[in-house]
């Protein structure tokens, strides 16, 4: 690989870099679900092209370790950039992706005893339809996937809430699950645990989420001061709480409430025309990205092919 394509293969590893400013603009001005599938797809592309790039640096350092240019049947040297770069880069390599290979195993692992633990205590309370009382002092409510999807609420949070709050609160809840929010919020895990610059578009994705299921939820009550009120008294009754449900079990209580609450008091906005402006940058940011990978991804395979007889150079 030679240094220009060093520098475009390095790009994937920066781009990350810029989408925590460009989700926080996307959530400003595209409606909040559209705003939820574009991070949530950029920050996917961004994590595995990061990765990708990560994994070249990785194959050119060990092909030029004479024992794996033996495994990798080579029989002229790998062209490559200096080893003063290549080597080094391949270490790296080697760290970030043992960092990211055990923290995110560290996470599923958490994420799954806390689901577990979650379904558990929903089936041992009473059940109406897909709504779950749990019997609690803590004050809680949140959205459970699984089969079937569950609405679990405790009693001290039902006790906080007069009879059309909960209402929107279930409303709400079940948006979540309806609109499948648990697999953005997954996805958003498994990416903030590929690349650090990553973890703050965790929060971001979040947020759009709770927005999404806070829009849905005022248009089937029919009443976006209720709904803003229900979720305010929510947060109000649960703060404090440490609550150890799954991180992808999303919740009303969830996000900067008070910015969620003025934009269900300000009413449905209009599209923005810099939505559509955001929306491309998101595009480039993610195609520039694929492009940079792919490139390099074929350089080395050429090169590689090279060195291995099959072509000429």
């Amino acid at each position: 690989m030679t240094a220009p394509l060093l520098l475009l293969a390095v790009l994937p590893l920066l781009l990350p870099f810029a989408l925590p400013a460009l989700a926080r603009r996307a959530l400003d001005r595209l409606a909040p679900m559209a705003a939820l599938w574009a991070v949530t797809a950029c920050a996917v592309v961004l994590a595995g092209c990061s990765l990708g790039t990560l994994g070249v640096f990785l194959l050119m350092g060990l092909l030029k370790v004479p024992l794996f240019a033996a495994l990798g049947e080579l029989i002229h040297p790998l062209r490559t950039a200096s080893d003063l770069v290549v080597l080094p880069a391949a270490a790296v390599s080697v760290g970030a992706l043992a960092v990211c290979a055990s923290t995110l195993a560290r996470s599923v692992l958490r994420q799954t005893r806390a689901f577990r633990t979650a379904r558990t205590e929903a089936g041992r309370g009473p059940a109406a339809g897909d709504l779950c009382v749990v019997e609690s002092a803590r004050p809680d409510a949140y959205a459970l996937p699984g089969r079937p999807h569950r609405i679990v609420v405790t009693t001290a949070m039902l006790r906080s809430l007069d009879g059309p709050e909960r209402e929107a609160l279930f409303a709400h809840e079940r948006a979540h699950n309806e609109g499948g929010h648990h697999y953005f919020l997954a996805a958003a895990e498994v990416a903030a645990h590929c690349h650090p610059a990553l973890r703050p578009v965790r929060d971001s994705i979040r947020l759009a989420a709770e927005r999404a299921a806070d829009e849905a939820a005022a248009a089937r009550v029919g009443d976006r001061r209720l709904t803003a009120r229900a979720i305010a008294r929510a947060a109000l009754a649960a703060q404090g709480d440490h609550s150890r449900r799954p991180a992808f079990a999303a919740a009303a209580t969830a996000g900067p409430v008070p910015l969620r609450v003025r934009a269900l008091l300000a009413g449905a906005r209009p599209p923005h025309r810099a939505g559509r402006s955001i929306a491309a940058l998101l595009l480039v940011c993610a195609a520039a990205s694929c492009v940079a990978s792919a490139a390099g991804l074929a350089d080395v395979h050429h090169r590689v092919e090279v060195a291995q007889g099959d072509q000429s150079p």
